[in-house]
C-alpha cells in the first residue's frame, strides 16, 4: 500500500468537503441539535423485566413469594442468586434489572406478628424500567400480604395484580414491608438513560448517511471511472475514502458525549477506554453498513431511502426507545441482529453503571463480530467493483 496515494486521496476527500461548507456545518451541528431535541422529548415505557429472587429465608412463605413474582407478567425470574452480593455483577452485565431479596427470619417475624422488611433492588440506569419495576413489585408484595392475612393456609400464588389492587405496606404495621433500593441512578432521571443511547444512534445515523453517498456520488458524477484508470489499488481507495469520515465521526462522538456530560449532567462512572472501544467497534460497523448501501445503490436518492429503511427498525428494535424485554417473544430474537442494541448496552453500562470490560464482554464481542462481518463485506464488495 502506497502511503502517498492514500494521503492524496484523503486530501481529495477533504477538499470536496471544503467545497460544500453547508454539508460540513450540518455534519458538525446536526448531532448536537438532535441530541438537545431528542434528549428532552424521547421517553420509554416497559411492562416486563428480567428479575432475580434472592431467597435467604428458605421457608414456605419465601418460596410462595418467589412464585408470586414468577407468576406475574411484569417480571421474568431468571436467576436465584445465593446471596445479595451477586446482584451487582448481574446488574452490571444486564442479566437482571430487578431483584427481590427475602432476608433471613422473614417468616419467623411474621409468625410473631412483627414487621418483616423485604428488599426490592432495581437497576436505575433505565429510569422508566426502574420506576415501573419498583411500583409493580410493591403491588405484588401488597397483594401477597393481603392474601396471607386473609387466608394464610390456603392462599394462592399471587400473579399480576389487577389495576388499582394492592397498596404498599404501611410502615409500622406488622407484615411485609417492601423497601426499594435504586442502584446506579437514585434520582431515576430519564436523561441519564436516553443520552448514552442518543450518542450511539446519532453516530450510526450520521455515518450511514455520509458513507451511503461515498461511492454512489462518484459513480453519478463519473469520477469513479476515472479512478479505475489510475494506479490506485482497491485497498488504498477504501482507506482513503473512509479515513476522513472516520475522523469526522470521532469528532461528532466526542462532541455529543461532551454535551451530554456537561450540559445534561449525565454521570460518567466507567472507564473511558471501554467507551472508546465500544464506539470504535460500532463506528466500524456503521461505516461498513453505509459502504454496502453505497456500493449497492445506483443513485443517491436510492441510497438515502435505503439508509432510512435500515435506520427505522434499528431504532425500534435496539432498545433505544422501547425496552427489549417488553417486546413480543417472536420479535426478541430479531433484536440480536441489531448492532445498535449492543452499542447501547456498552454505553449505558460504562457511563451510568461504571461496568468494565469483564461485565460488558458479551456486547463488545457482538460488536466485534458485526464490525468484522460488515466492514469485511464492504471491503470485498469494493474490491470486486473496482476490479470489474
Amino acid at each position: 500500500m502506497n502511503a502517498t496515494r492514500v494521503r492524496l486521496l484523503a486530501w481529495k476527500e477533504v477538499r470536496q468537503l471544503r467545497r460544500d461548507p453547508l454539508l460540513l456545518r450540518i455534519l458538525v451541528l446536526m448531532p448536537v441539535l438532535q441530541l438537545v431535541l431528542l434528549g428532552y422529548v424521547v421517553a420509554a415505557d416497559v411492562t416486563r423485566m428480567p428479575t432475580a429472587v434472592v431467597d435467604l429465608d428458605r421457608t414456605p412463605l419465601s418460596r410462595q413469594l418467589g412464585d408470586a413474582f414468577e407468576a406475574s407478567d411484569y417480571f421474568d425470574v431468571r436467576r436465584h442468586p445465593g446471596g445479595e452480593s451477586e446482584l451487582r455483577g448481574l446488574m452490571d452485565s444486564g442479566e437482571i434489572r430487578v431483584a427481590v431479596v427475602v432476608p433471613v427470619g422473614t417468616q419467623a417475624r411474621l409468625d410473631r406478628g412483627e414487621t418483616a422488611p423485604l428488599g426490592i433492588v432495581v437497576d436505575g440506569s433505565d429510569s422508566q424500567s426502574a420506576s415501573l419495576g419498583a411500583g409493580y413489585a410493591s403491588r405484588i408484595v401488597a397483594r401477597f400480604e393481603a392474601r396471607r392475612v386473609a387466608a394464610p393456609a390456603g392462599a394462592g400464588h399471587p400473579g399480576r395484580p389487577p389495576a388499582g389492587e394492592g397498596m404498599p405496606h404501611t410502615p409500622g404495621v406488622p407484615g411485609l414491608d417492601a423497601s426499594v433500593r435504586v442502584l446506579y441512578d437514585p434520582t431515576l432521571s430519564s436523561v441519564n438513560t436516553m443520552i448514552p443511547g442518543l450518542v450511539a444512534f446519532i453516530l450510526m445515523l450520521s455515518l450511514m448517511v455520509v458513507m451511503s453517498q461515498a461511492v454512489v456520488k462518484e459513480r453519478e458524477s463519473g469520477t469513479l471511472e476515472q479512478m479505475f484508470v489510475t494506479p490506485i489499488r482497491p485497498g488504498e481507495y477504501l482507506v482513503g475514502k473512509v479515513a476522513p469520515y472516520a475522523v469526522i465521526a470521532s469528532v461528532q462522538a466526542s462532541l455529543v458525549l461532551a454535551v451530554g456530560i456537561l450540559w445534561f449532567r449525565v454521570p460518567f462512572r466507567g472507564e473511558a477506554l471501554v467507551v472508546v472501544a465500544g464506539l470504535a467497534l460500532f463506528m466500524l460497523t456503521s461505516i461498513g453498513m453505509g459502504l454496502i448501501v453505497s456500493l449497492l445503490s445506483r443513485t443517491r436518492q436510492q441510497a438515502q431511502q435505503s439508509v432510512m429503511f435500515l435506520a427505522l427498525p434499528m431504532m425500534l428494535l435496539s432498545g433505544f426507545i422501547f425496552p427489549i424485554d417488553s417486546m413480543p417473544a417472536p420479535i426478541v430474537p430479531l433484536t440480536r441482529l441489531i448492532p445498535l442494541r449492543y452499542a447501547l448496552e456498552v454505553l449505558r453500562g460504562a457511563m451510568v453503571k461504571g461496568a468494565g470490560f469483564e461485565a460488558l464482554a458479551t456486547p463488545l464481542a457482538a460488536l466485534t463480530v458485526f464490525g468484522v462481518l460488515l466492514f469485511g463485506t464492504a471491503v470485498l464488495v469494493t474490491r470486486r467493483r473496482l476490479t470489474e
